[in-house]
Formats: structure tokens, C-alpha cells, sequence
């Protein structure tokens, strides 16, 4: 898997600008179907659904919701066989208590993420982040297919040929919590995922008043890569987690945006450093990469390393776009280390 596919890396995001200004609020523009559609209040948008009571208890009727891109897809009131394209996708369905009948492989993995593989036992695996094998979504036999921000048309284009309920759920620079909301929105379980959102929102405020004389502490979020180490801006998914918790960033990583900086040098090496220091990985050659470095000068003299604040988290969760229960993952690893430590 390309190292810059997520989160963006400068480049593409810039290029992802035009896609950006729909965004994942598209899916929470909803329109009347045909034959009886569901409600979908509570919105932010104010955006409604009316429909048939007698439809909707029959798991029947269709409704329209406009996908990340501003596309319009009809899609059912009630999904009761949803396939999902990118851990970001699994993790927002499982959020709302549904379970997909077709899943992918995790970022950088060959087997689902493991935060979520106790989750989804049995479920088949169709393919890897966002590729798809074309057989096996028929055999799931979907009648939603969650496409994260796929942007391959042709690919696009064969989905939609097994379900015309195919949506793109996410522009490339969309943050997880509007991309969750559009997400419980097409399964017509917008009211929870709010709920869903107000909770986390608790709980990460809550984690982060409790840690202590680290409260309010400057976190560095780094992924590294085999051509070195990358750190993460601030609305990056784990970044905000963070900063939700009440944490700061050192000043070098204080930059605004959802991509990471370009793989560092050892000459630079001191813009990784803060009062503590999350390293992740996601591949081997990014986990070799990172042993070989610990063994080094410029490694061993960072602050967070002297003081062993320097702690390795999954990159299958802090280096993806992220959702609920990747959200809930985050906190949890910055409250062990931190809250461990006070």
C-alpha cells in the first residue's frame, strides 16, 4: 500500500480541494425516495426523511442520500446486508450496532485490524482497503456497499453494478467525525450516531482530566515509514483525539491539516521530540526501519526517549482516517501511558 494514502500527504490534499468543498456533509443531505422512506431527524443540517411507519417495519422502501462526492444514490430505508470498504467504514457500522456482511482487510494489513477482529468473526473478507475482489462482494450479496473515499471510477463503476446502493462516504479531507455522521445517516441511524459522538466527546474529556501532571501535555504522533519518520498534523485522526483530550503539540508539529509532514532525516530529528512521543508502524519495512534508528545518537537524545516517555501504539489505528472505536483505542493508549505516569 502507497505510504501517502492515509492520511493525505500534502500534495494530494491540495489536489483533493475541489472534492473537499461536498464533503462528507453530502450524506447528510437526505431526499425522499420512492415507496415509503424512513425518518432521519436530529440532523445539524436539518435534512428529514418522511415515509411510511408500515414501509419501515417491514425492512421496505427506499430512500436518496447524496454521497460524499454530491452524487445522489437511492439506497434502502433499512440496509440489512452492508459490505464495507475501509476499516474507517467497519468501524463506524460496528459503532451503530450493525454488522457488515462483507468486510476488508485492515490499512497496511492482510487481515482485519485487531481492535475490531473480535468484532467481526465470520464475517468474510472480500478484498484489501478499498480493493475489492469483484467476486466475492457478489457472493456477500450487499444491498449497501460503504465505499470510503474511493476515488478509482472504473472500480467504482463494477460496484455499482452489483448494488447501485454504492457510496463514496468520505472527501479525502473530511474528519471522522462528519464522515461517521454521513455514515449513520445511510443506514438511516443518524439520531445514534450522534449520540455516539456526544459520548466519545465525554469520554475523551474526562480521560484527559484525569492524567494528572500530564495533563495538557505536548504529544508527538509519528508514523514511521522505511524512509523514515513522519509526524502528524493536528487534525489528523489521533491528533484530534489529542487535542480533545485537552493535549497539546509540540510547536513544530502546531501546523493545521489532516496530513503528515515528508519523511524526516536524522538532521531533523529533533521535530519528533515532545513531552511524550507515540511511534507507529505499518509495515515491516517501517517497523525495521524504526529498530534500526532506536540505536542511534539523534534517537537516544530526544527528550521523550531520556525521560521513557517514547511509546509504540498500532499504526492500524492511529495512522488511519479513524472512527468511534478507533477513537475510543486512542484514548485508552494515551491514558495508560500518560495516566500510568502522574
Amino acid at each position: 500500500m502507497p505510504f501517502a494514502r492515509r492520511p493525505l500527504s500534502p500534495a494530494r490534499r491540495r489536489a483533493a480541494q475541489a472534492l473537499a468543498a461536498t464533503g462528507a456533509v453530502a450524506l447528510l443531505l437526505t431526499g425522499c425516495g420512492s415507496s415509503g422512506s424512513s425518518s432521519s431527524s436530529g440532523s445539524s443540517s436539518g435534512s428529514s426523511v418522511s415515509g411510511s411507519p408500515a414501509a419501515e417495519a417491514a425492512g421496505g422502501g427506499k430512500r436518496t442520500v447524496k454521497d460524499a462526492t454530491g452524487k445522489a444514490v437511492e439506497i434502502p430505508a433499512e440496509p440489512k446486508r452492508i459490505v464495507t470498504l475501509t476499516q474507517e467504514d467497519l468501524d463506524a457500522v460496528l459503532a451503530l450496532g450493525l454488522k457488515p456482511v462483507g468486510i476488508t482487510n485492515g490499512q497496511g494489513l492482510a487481515e482485519p485490524p485487531a481492535y475490531l477482529k473480535d468484532k467481526v468473526k465470520g464475517v468474510p473478507v472480500v478484498g484489501n482497503l478499498l480493493q475489492p475482489v469483484m467476486d466475492k462482494v457478489i457472493a456477500a450479496k450487499p444491498d449497501l456497499i460503504l465505499a470510503g473515499d474511493m476515488q478509482d471510477e472504473q472500480m467504482l463503476k463494477q460496484l455499482r453494478e452489483i448494488t447501485p446502493a454504492t457510496l463514496v462516504t468520505m472527501a479525502p479531507t473530511d474528519d471522522w467525525k462528519l464522515a461517521f455522521r454521513g455514515i449513520g445517516n445511510a443506514v438511516n441511524k443518524l439520531d445514534q450516531a450522534n449520540k455516539v459522538i456526544t459520548e466519545y466527546e465525554g469520554k475523551a474529556t474526562k480521560a484527559g482530566g484525569e492524567l494528572g501532571r500530564n495533563k495538557g501535555a505536548a504529544v508527538s504522533i509519528v508514523r514511521w515509514n522505511p524512509t523514515g519518520p513522519s509526524w502528524m498534523e493536528k487534525k489528523q485522526f489521533a491528533s484530534g483525539v489529542a487535542l480533545d483530550m485537552g493535549l497539546a503539540r509540540p510547536a513544530a508539529q502546531d501546523k493545521d491539516g489532516n496530513a503528515h509532514s515528508p519523511a524526516l532525516s536524522l538532521e531533523k530529528l529533533n521535530e519528533i521530540d515532545g513531552d511524550w512521543l507515540f511511534l507507529s508502524t505499518l509495515t515491516d519495512d517501517g517497523r525495521s526501519a524504526l529498530k534500526d534508528v532506536q540505536s542511534k545518537p539523534a534517537y537516544q537524545e530526544l527528550g521523550a526517549v531520556k525521560n521513557n516517555h517514547a511509546v509504540t501504539v498500532d499504526g492500524s489505528v492511529w495512522s488511519t482516517r479513524g472512527g468511534p472505536l478507533a477513537a475510543e483505542a486512542v484514548i485508552g493508549d494515551i491514558g495508560k501511558a500518560l495516566g500510568s505516569a502522574s
